[in-house]
């Protein structure tokens, strides 16, 4: 392989795992294992029984040298998890350092200017990865350009557009032509959003994501970078909440699912994670009296009346 893996985010001294296997960064488990076995089918020697000798040698060397060790770090869950917590703080210092950031792609330089990132990153990285492997000469170039977009989608994730700013508005207050220059009263324009807010969003929606597919210790790494940001967010707290709940680490979602209630009693989250924690903790003491029971009845009352409960309606509408 004389090409050498030098854009994107190899270009900062990181191995984009992602990039060799030409899939999106937050792909989980289940999916890298399926591209891993349609690369190796397409790489192992007996689907290349025409191919030359160098083309052989070609094909062992990407599948032994970079397509396995990229599958060994994104299956396992421990080290994708390590690896996901570095590749968010990436994305957090190339928002800080976007100036320095060279793009040497259209395709990067388009998604990055793009206004529905998740939809066009997705696209683009499913076409490509329908013939990143066709022409065996092709993948180091074809997974320098992946790394790109992947860069791209980190900082944009991070609640950082690469897209050139709108030109400025004409000044407000001056009419044009020849009225004498007189100027007419305009209201201030609102204040802009500050950054971090758009950052917290986006980890949120992150963090919704990890956990509608049980992905808990990433969703709370998310949800804790979040907090960072806006430490008295009802929502994190509540998400977080249901994290601790899901991995039966019950003191840490009860500290969290009070603190949300702190921040705003009518968290339809956070009053239906405090009923599923009473109800857990009422089972665990395995002693309740006559009175506890009827309380824990009620309680179940109450979550039958509220709909679909914490986990079931987690991503469902609003409650009334």
């Amino acid at each position: 392989m004389s090409s050498k893996l030098e854009r994107g985010l190899f270009k900062y001294d990181f191995i984009d795992h992602h990039a060799i296997l030409c899939m999106p960064v937050d792909a989980d488990a289940k999916d890298v294992r399926k591209r891993y076995l349609k690369i190796a089918r397409r790489l192992h020697p007996d689907s290349n029984s025409t191919a030359t000798d160098a083309e052989k040698k070609l094909a062992s060397d990407l599948l032994s040298k970079l397509v396995n060790p990229a599958y060994e770090k994104l299956f396992s869950d421990k080290n994708r998890t390590e690896y996901m917590i570095v590749l968010s703080q990436m994305g957090k210092q190339f928002t800080q350092q976007s100036g320095t950031v060279e793009l040497t792609t259209d395709l990067a330089r388009q998604l990055a200017g793009t206004p529905n990132i998740d939809h066009a990153y997705r696209t683009a990285i499913a076409k490509i990865a329908e013939t990143q492997f066709e022409n065996l000469g092709q993948v180091i170039q074809i997974i320098n350009l992946v790394s790109e977009l992947n860069l791209v989608y980190l900082m944009r994730s991070a609640g950082k557009s690469l897209s050139a700013p709108p030109p400025p508005p004409p000044n407000p207050g001056v009419t044009s032509g020849n009225t004498g220059g007189t100027r007419t009263p305009s209201a201030p324009p609102p204040p802009p959003a500050p950054k971090e807010d758009t950052a917290v969003v986006m980890y949120i929606r992150r963090a919704e994501e990890l956990i509608s597919k049980n992905q808990f210790i990433p969703a709370r790494v998310e949800l804790q970078d979040a907090l960072k940001l806006s430490p008295n967010n009802s929502r994190c707290h509540s998400l977080i909440g249901v994290v601790y709940l899901k991995q039966n680490q019950t003191t840490m979602a009860k500290v969290h699912f009070d603190r949300a209630l702190q921040l705003d009693p009518q968290d339809p989250m956070a009053l239906d994670g405090k009923r599923k924690l009473e109800k857990i903790l009422g089972q665990k003491s395995g002693n309740a009296k006559p009175a506890t029971a009827t309380a824990s009845t009620g309680a179940k009352s109450a979550d039958k009346s509220g709909g679909s409960g914490l986990f079931g309606g987690l991503f469902g509408g609003k409650k009334k």
